[in-house]
């Protein structure tokens, strides 16, 4: 069924506003997917919060040219759908890559992170980073590290003055106890 010349503006209108609105993108082939399936993978990308369109590849690729990314001609062959990250790049490529996982279907082709285009394996890179919060704790960790190893050091010498003072006030108690 043939799509209106008004129809495609209003599709690639929408597209550059999600484009421009996501973190992340990622293009991914959707070839022997159901609808049941589709949606299901839909229902991942959202829980991740992004969201999953599927596009046609002249309109995507008008798209994505207008908006400065220069995919590879083979990206446009098959199937499309796009994925949008609208919260945080990961997730989105962590629900992504685990769906295609569990699902011969679905293949990732490539994606955008900020202003440039990443590769399949790029994306599937990005789907192991660890979540922000864990990269927080690790990075305060880093940082309050050799804060702790200076308090340590300072405390040190006190500590070992200390056992010095116990161990002669120990001596010079337990004369006095055993002769008594």
């Amino acid at each position: 069924m043939a799509i209106s010349k008004n129809r495609k503006r209003e599709l690639v209108e929408q597209h550059e506003t999600w484009l421009k609105d996501s973190k992340a993108v990622v293009l991914t082939e959707y070839i022997g997917l159901s609808a049941k399936e589709l949606e299901q993978f839909r229902l991942k990308v959202r829980e991740a919060g992004g969201e999953l369109h599927v596009v046609k590849n002249t309109l995507g690729k008008i798209v994505f040219e207008k908006a400065g990314y220069q995919f590879p001609e083979d990206v446009y062959n098959s199937s499309t759908a796009v994925g949008y990250a609208f919260t945080t790049a990961p997730d989105l490529a962590k629900a992504i890559t685990d769906f295609a996982k569990t699902s011969e279907s679905v293949k990732v082709k490539a994606g955008a992170l900020g202003a440039k285009v990443i590769t399949a394996d790029e994306v599937k890179a990005l789907a192991e980073l660890p979540p922000l919060p864990v990269v927080r704790a690790q990075l305060l960790g880093t940082i309050l590290a050799p804060a702790s190893k200076v308090a340590r050091v300072l405390a040190e010498p006190g500590r070992q003055l200390a056992a010095v003072v116990k161990a002669y006030a120990e001596k010079e108690s337990a004369p006095a106890a055993a002769s008594a």
